[in-house]
C-alpha cells in the first residue's frame, strides 16, 4: 500500500466518521435527548479533526505528484 492508498483510506474513514457523528447528533437533537451543555461541549471540542501533521503530509504528497517518476519527495 503506497502513500496515495493510505491517504484515500484515511480520507474515506474521516468522511465516514463525520457522517456517523452528524447522523447521531441529528438524531439526538430531533429526540431532544441532548442537553445544551453537551451540545456546547461537542461544538467547542479542542481536538482538531485534521491536525497540522495531516495537512503537512497531504501537502508533501500533493507536491510529490509533480516530480518525475523515480524522483525523491
Amino acid at each position: 500500500m503506497d502513500n496515495k492508498d493510505r491517504l484515500i483510506l484515511a480520507l474515506a474513514a474521516l468522511l465516514r466518521a463525520e457522517r456517523e457523528t452528524r447522523g447521531a447528533l441529528m438524531e439526538a437533537l430531533e429526540e431532544d435527548s441532548i442537553s445544551r451543555e453537551a451540545l456546547l461541549a461537542i461544538l467547542s471540542d479542542p481536538i482538531p479533526i485534521v491536525t497540522q501533521e495531516d495537512i503537512e503530509f497531504a501537502e508533501r504528497f500533493a507536491m510529490s505528484r509533480h516530480l518525475p517518476i523515480g524522483g525523491k519527495g
